[in-house]
């Protein structure tokens, strides 16, 4: 099996939403992750959603924060990337593909009407 720096190196600008796909199932086996139920994994996933929004709120103007814990969170990339991963390892253990159920989606989204509520 490829290492985690082999499969990181092989991991391309242009690689499809299923090769990511593929790449996080492989590396979360190499990193012993791959036994975690869907439960473990939805509670992480809430977790990660949370770092993402105390970083996304760290960086808005007038927004109540902690300022003596600012360094306890990462940017809003690295918490883009953790809710990413998370997700993915979600529908992995689902065994559900990301970009074919993306494309059902849209394929409604798309007949839909949307509109912002002004009141």
């Amino acid at each position: 099996m490829e290492s985690q720096k082999e499969l990181f190196e092989n991991l391309k600008q242009n690689c499809t939403l299923q090769e990511v796909q593929s790449y996080i199932k492989k590396v979360l086996e190499l990193r012993g992750l791959s036994n975690q139920t869907v439960k473990d994994k939805l509670l992480l996933l809430t977790e990660e959603i949370g770092e993402l929004t105390k970083a996304v709120r760290k960086n808005l103007l007038g927004a109540s924060v902690d300022f003596s814990r600012l360094d306890n969170y990462d940017g809003v990339e690295s918490e883009i990337a953790d809710v990413l991963i998370v997700l993915i390892s979600v529908a992995n253990i689902l065994d559900v593909d990301i970009f074919k159920c993306l494309k059902e989606k849209e394929r409604i989204n798309i007949n839909r009407t949307w509109q912002i509520n002004k009141d």
